[in-house]
């Protein structure tokens, strides 16, 4: 018998976006300097933050988290029978956007939907790709139209592999501070003001969030008998002093914790699919050392990274949305107590704090 194959039309490839980082100690600056454009930040402060890359040897580990994740993804892709190429581009390095478009457009490509390494709404997780994205099609000859596929914070593919992450970390703690652990949430700390602007009604990448963090504790809660106490807390704050950002951070939170008589804390890293530079410095190297100092036992849950559940999650939402752009009616996959996002985000989401840019895959 034949085998059916799933129909992904009218897509005809499927992109890779994500954030990019060096890949050795000359590429840190110039890589920092095409985040921060048109920030004002000095090079001596960018050179401050590249010391976080450099005691890695000057690179980033999100490159190869992508490249293995791509290796999942084509291979999750042919065994399910959808026939599509899946390339990859980035915002601030090689591959660039506009140069795998390029690719793209001379490889025949007409129609690609996007997903990007990023599950939640503000303008830096957001927006912003949008504005690169419509940056790149506006230098490429014929450059394919692009559909961003929809936030995937809530999606189980993505929240299963936290919940077993986080059972895994409680069950490496100390058998005596194990009943009474924290689980710290952790994410990137934004400008308070991008919080409240970001998503249709504002305040949305707080309560997305917070809704992940509610359904991990709900779920450990019906594993393990126990609901531990939690707190969603940031990381990676940068930018002026004098501008408010999300907080407590996690340094905080941690000394917090320890005054408070908690006997251990579980950091929770939902704001990232896989272990970037501030998993493996905020947390792994920066948090652990204050949780050293403080004489708390700590551990840190895993990310999804290439768990199979996350990556049939891509193929899912790919599958999704091409049925909604071919008129079919479609049942959306959301764990927790919000639904599923919106495939197009609303005018006025989200919006760029210094001025309107052109952005694609909005209304």
């Amino acid at each position: 018998m034949e085998r059916m194959h799933p129909d992904v039309a009218p897509y005809d490839a499927l992109l890779l976006v994500s954030f990019g980082g060096p890949e050795g100690a000359d590429d840190v600056v110039p890589f920092l300097e095409n985040v921060t454009r048109g920030r004002g930040i000095p090079r001596d402060r960018l050179e401050e933050v590249g010391q976080h890359y450099h005691l890695f040897g000057g690179r980033s580990p999100i490159n190869d988290q992508n490249r293995a994740l791509l290796a999942a993804l084509r291979a999750d892709l042919a065994e399910a029978g959808v026939e599509l190429p899946v390339y990859w581009g980035n915002r601030n390095w090689d591959p660039y956007l506009a140069t795998t478009l390029g690719q793209m457009a001379a490889d025949g490509v007409r129609r690609a939907a996007c997903f990007v390494t990023s599950a939640y709404s503000s303008y830096s997780s957001c927006r912003q790709y949008r504005e690169n994205l419509a940056d790149a099609v506006a230098v490429v000859q014929n450059a394919p139209e692009l559909d961003k596929l929809r936030h995937y914070f809530n999606h189980s593919g993505f929240v299963e592999p936290m919940v077993d992450a986080t059972l895994a970390a409680l069950a490496d703690l100390p058998e005596a501070h194990r009943s009474g652990a924290h689980l710290a949430f952790v994410t990137h700390s934004i400008p308070t003001a991008m919080n409240d602007t970001s998503g249709p009604e504002g305040g949305a990448y707080v309560a997305q969030h917070r809704s992940v963090a509610a359904e991990v504790v709900s779920r450990v809660l019906q594993e393990t008998g126990r609901e531990h106490p939690s707190e969603l807390v940031f990381c990676s704050r940068s930018g002026a002093p004098h501008v408010p950002w999300l907080e407590p951070d996690i340094n905080d939170h941690l000394e917090e914790q320890h005054d408070r008589g908690t006997p251990a804390v579980v950091m929770v890293p939902i704001g990232f699919v896989s272990d970037h530079m501030e998993v493996i410095y905020d947390l792994d190297t920066e948090a652990m050392v204050t949780a050293e100092k403080l004489g708390l036992p700590v551990r840190r849950a895993a990310t999804a990274g290439t768990d199979p559940r996350f990556v049939r999650a891509i193929r899912d939402l790919l599958l999704e949305r091409a049925a909604v752009e071919r008129g079919e009616a479609v049942a959306r996959n959301a764990a927790g107590g919000l639904a599923a996002s919106w495939d197009r985000c609303p005018a006025g989401c989200c919006p760029n704090p210094r001025g309107d840019r052109p952005a694609l895959c909005g209304a």
